[in-house]
């Protein structure tokens, strides 16, 4: 019979064992992980890489010149104390 019925069909109607949807388990998520590090890597790439890091220190001049134009944007100091704070800036570098 080598695992053959009488009616032309395997054991289990040709679907395997009780354990073979473990490795469909497995392999879907092992593909999951595979596109999460890819699309991690991805934006990793497009942030780091190609867009270049803009964070704080970064840019015109520094963190604290950033702070000040945006202390002078808000209203919070005015244009001569600005200018004064960017020029001690400018001397101390």
């Amino acid at each position: 019979m080598c695992g053959w019925n009488g009616n032309g069909w395997m054991w289990n109607s040709g679907y395997g064992g009780g354990w073979g949807w473990v490795g469909w388990v497995v392999t879907a998520a092992v593909l999951v992980l595979v596109f999460a590090a890819l699309i991690t890597a991805a934006v990793f790439v497009a942030r780091n890489v190609i867009g270049g890091h803009r964070g704080p220190g970064s840019g015109r001049g520094g963190g604290a010149e950033d702070v000040l134009a945006e202390r002078f944007a808000r209203g919070e100091i005015d244009e001569d104390e600005y200018r004064q704070r960017m020029t001690l800036l400018h001397e101390h570098r």
